[in-house]
């Protein structure tokens, strides 16, 4: 699995990238992950100028606060990320979009090598990308962050967790099983101010079929 992550704010995912079971996947090369600024595609900044990066934000028609992120150099991250793959997946982050699920990562990671995230900033990108790509618009929840890199990141942990060698055991997938919410370990017994915490007997009785139910109804 490829993961290919247009984003103004690339160094935004190396901490989460760089730890963990993630880490691990793209060391023994069971997902990948590249990114693609739409600043490198924008045309550079001309000799004279006060500028320090390349803006390729600008005022929205129609009046309103923010800024809108120009649509050209996003389609030119998009095609470079794209190129002539064909069995890709683009997605694009947003609030208003089609609500992200376990069953929909399961999908995406059975039909598709490659998947394109598209993180927006600001007020938005120029909706014209869409014009240009197909792509659909996914949602992580009702609520609205300040970018797409988050989104992007809770979805490659997803998506990636339905990839054949990312855990150490596939059974590890807790959808896949009878999960509980509620987990224990050693010790059977701890005290805490007085006050003694125990594992519930059941899952001390070695009864599997009772455990089974226990955690159904969990």
């Amino acid at each position: 699995m490829h993961f290919h992550i247009i984003t103004l704010f690339p160094n935004s995912f190396d901490s989460y990238l760089g730890e963990s079971i993630l880490k691990r996947a793209i060391e023994d090369k069971k997902i990948k992950v590249s990114f693609y600024n739409p600043r490198d595609f924008a045309p550079p900044i001309s000799k004279g100028s006060t500028l320090k990066t390349v803006r390729i934000d600008k005022p929205p028609y129609g009046g309103g606060p923010g800024m809108v992120i120009q649509a050209e150099p996003v389609i030119k991250a998009i095609q470079k990320a794209v190129g002539k793959k064909k069995n890709v997946k683009i997605i694009f982050l947003s609030p208003s979009g089609k609500q992200f699920t376990n069953e929909y990562a399961e999908t995406v990671a059975n039909k598709y090598t490659d998947i394109v995230f598209v993180s927006g900033r600001y007020e938005g990108i120029d909706a014209r990308i869409k014009k240009v790509f197909k792509m659909e618009d996914i949602s992580i929840g009702p609520f609205v962050l300040t970018g797409g890199e988050l989104p992007a990141m809770l979805m490659i942990d997803t998506i990636a967790r339905q990839v054949e060698g990312v855990l150490g055991n596939f059974d590890s997938i807790e959808e896949k099983r009878i999960s509980s919410s509620e987990v224990y370990t050693r010790p059977e017994v701890f005290a805490y101010k007085g006050k003694k915490y125990r594992v519930p007997k059941v899952l001390l009785s070695g009864h599997q079929a009772k455990i089974e139910e226990w955690k159904k109804k969990r």
